[in-house]
């Protein structure tokens, strides 16, 4: 397992390349060029500088999150060929600076959503919170508002030049059913795979966050029976899955260890966070640590041991800890710590195998 450290660059980032640096087992940034909007073709001085940047901490730049895909592409407008087109070229050009993994998603309008980005816990930290009895009055341009509003960072999946068109989004998807996304996602993988596949880069859906329908809107990428059908759209090693132990865990019904085992050779790229899921259907964000959620990191990240997960991971999201200001979810402190206690498992897994291994020798 390779470790990664989500990093949104030089200037849109309160942590630098030299604390991820110093985190024990980091090897690699996850990063984008998130002044460039989607659909648009990443233009090569910008990419180069990244590396470099990177290059120069010691740190890699093998996965690329996100290459985000524009609403034309979703919606199956005839306008979908030119942002494809683009796509590919951007495709190109990662794997020409040693990409292997694009991670992506194909949720219309909103990425992630949250109605608290600073929920605060028992022990005084502060964490995103989704509160299920506030969506359904829940004014959606209200709610862009409010996660906008730290203007000094981009929030990723909520760029203000695409959802400034909020009305006529909703306007278009209004005749979208699930099937006619699939559609949609079904061509885009037709056009992509095969290139991706020639520069030797993975492609990685990330799960829909919170795994259900929002405002009205479609959402595909919920479980274990839709990642199923998702790969079989295009059956090839460099159509994958980010596996968002934290996405899919919002919903108590996905066996995260389950699909872990499932699609074992389809994982190039894992999220691991953990949430607190209550019984009304509210969620919040806590610590890695298994105990304090309602997911099992440990047996997830069993699982990956167990099936030899060679493949890149981040911690997700963290609380926001010690005074830190910080964007969203993206302080140091926390991911810091939860990459410390994966690895601890990790580490003791390895450590019991080897035992294991002695005894029977």
């Amino acid at each position: 397992m390779r470790m990664g450290f989500r990093w949104f660059g030089e200037g849109n980032d309160t942590v630098t390349l030299d604390q991820i640096k110093q985190i024990p087992g980091v090897t690699d940034i996850v990063w984008s060029l998130h002044d460039v909007p989607a659909g648009e073709e990443w233009p090569m001085d910008k990419i180069l500088e990244v590396r470099d940047q990177a290059a120069k901490a010691g740190l890699a730049i093998d996965v690329v999150e996100s290459v985000n895909v524009h609403e034309d592409i979703k919606l199956g407008l005839p306008t979908r060929d030119k942002y494809i087109e683009n796509y590919k070229r951007t495709i190109q050009k990662l794997g020409q600076v040693g990409v292997k993994v694009i991670c992506y998603n194909f949720m219309p309008v909103f990425d992630w959503l949250r109605t608290d980005l600073h929920k605060e816990l028992e022990d005084g930290s502060t964490a995103l919170f989704y509160e299920k009895s506030k969506m359904a009055d829940l004014d959606p341009f209200e709610l862009v508002r409010r996660i906008n509003e730290n203007s000094a960072l981009t929030m990723p999946g909520w760029e203000p030049e695409r959802l400034a068109h909020l009305t006529k989004l909703f306007e278009a998807y209004k005749s979208v059913t699930e099937e006619h996304l699939w559609q949609n996602l079904s061509c885009f993988l037709s056009e992509i795979i095969p290139v991706a596949a020639a520069n030797g880069i993975r492609m990685a859906i990330h799960p829909d966050d919170p795994p259900w329908p929002l405002f009205g809107l479609p959402r595909i990428i919920t479980g274990q029976d839709n990642l199923r059908r998702f790969l079989k759209l295009y059956d090839s090693p460099y159509n994958g899955i980010t596996l968002c132990s934290g996405s899919l865990g919002a919903n108590p019904a996905n066996d995260i260890v389950a699909m872990i085992h499932e699609f074992a050779d389809r994982i190039p790229f894992a999220h691991i966070r953990n949430v607190r899921v209550y019984e009304n259907g509210d969620f919040v964000e806590t610590s890695h640590r298994t105990q304090d959620g309602s997911v099992d990191i440990a047996g997830i990240v069993k699982a990956y041991h167990d099936i030899g997960f060679t493949g890149y991971a981040r911690p997700d999201h963290g609380r926001h800890l010690w005074g830190e200001q910080c964007r969203p979810g993206y302080g140091l402190y926390d991911r810091a710590l939860g990459i410390m206690y994966l690895w601890g498992l990790w580490d003791a897994y390895q450590r019991g195998a080897s035992i294991e291994r002695g005894n029977e020798a």
